[in-house]
């Protein structure tokens, strides 16, 4: 049976810190009539994939492509429906992707967008039958992932609720993590940040000196071998994570690459299991 789909907007009236470009277009890809992936996003939305019988758990899912583009259909639609398979109502956001054309301040757009998902999802959790709301992020979106749960109290934006944005536990795969120099993803870093980011931009954005004690129970997944998010992105976060006392468990494996999405070869290829024993050990299946 289908899962029932539905596209929201993240905005119902003005996109925060949004400059009006008309010129400034998305581009979308499709290849046999399947969304892949997409670029220059300046309307942020939010699609639903409501499970054929839902558990209470609900996960947002934020896709990777290095915040260039979106990797919409391996790292958002197939996610989804792997999730719905677990009874997990699962949500794409397909956020802003940071650009001086279209944003005052590029570095908080994707932020802003992922704050604002999670707590559509909170205001409506009663209809759409949720108790839990965790995210997992691929890649750059791992990066979004983990700043939403390091920032969540920070204000981004001016919001008319009390709507929490910090989510109940997080879910990253190969994720960008440090906008350190050494160990920075430079595509990632540059498109955030710009060319030459001062030290206290790069210090801000990296998530690893954000971590506290409210940062929510973790679960990690990178490749040794990754040649694009080198694997100490991770483990760096995992030790930020120990050293304030939050549940993390983190899995590395000795081969995968980058961008194995729900697993492709090797040993990575095994990641979905383990996880799906993590969420059963904190009773979110």
């Amino acid at each position: 049976m289908q899962s029932q789909v539905k596209i929201i907007p993240v905005w119902k009236d003005v996109i925060p810190n949004e400059i009006i470009n008309p010129q400034y277009t998305e581009n979308q890809i499709y290849k046999d009539s399947i969304f892949q992936k997409t670029s220059n996003v300046s309307v942020p939305t939010l699609t639903i994939y409501f499970p054929e019988k839902a558990n209470g758990t609900s996960i947002l899912i934020f896709p990777g492509g290095g915040y260039e583009h979106l990797s919409m259909c391996k790292e958002g639609e197939k996610v989804a429906k792997w999730l719905n398979s677990l009874g997990i109502t699962a949500f794409v956001l397909k956020y802003r992707l940071p650009s001086d054309k279209i944003m005052k301040d590029k570095s908080i757009g994707p932020l802003q967008d992922a704050q604002e998902a999670i707590r559509i999802i909170r205001r409506n959790a009663l209809e759409w039958k949720i108790n839990k709301i965790g995210v997992i992020g691929f890649s750059a979106g791992g990066h979004l992932a983990a700043s939403l749960s390091t920032r969540f109290n920070e204000n981004f934006y001016s919001t008319s609720d009390t709507a929490s944005s910090r989510p109940d536990f997080s879910l990253l795969i190969y994720p960008v993590i440090s906008m350190k120099n050494e160990i920075t993803h430079k595509r990632s870093q540059a498109n955030l940040l710009g060319n030459k980011p001062s030290k206290k931009e790069i210090e801000t954005f990296s998530v690893e000196l954000s971590v506290t004690n409210e940062t929510p129970n973790t679960f990690i997944v990178h490749a040794t071998d990754d040649k694009s998010v080198p694997v100490e992105n991770s483990i760096n976060y995992y030790l930020a994570l120990k050293k304030n006392n939050v549940p993390a468990e983190i899995h590395l494996y000795e081969k995968g690459g980058h961008g194995f999405g729900l697993g492709v070869k090797d040993t990575s290829k095994f990641w979905t299991d383990a996880c799906i024993n993590w969420l059963k050990s904190l009773n979110y299946l």
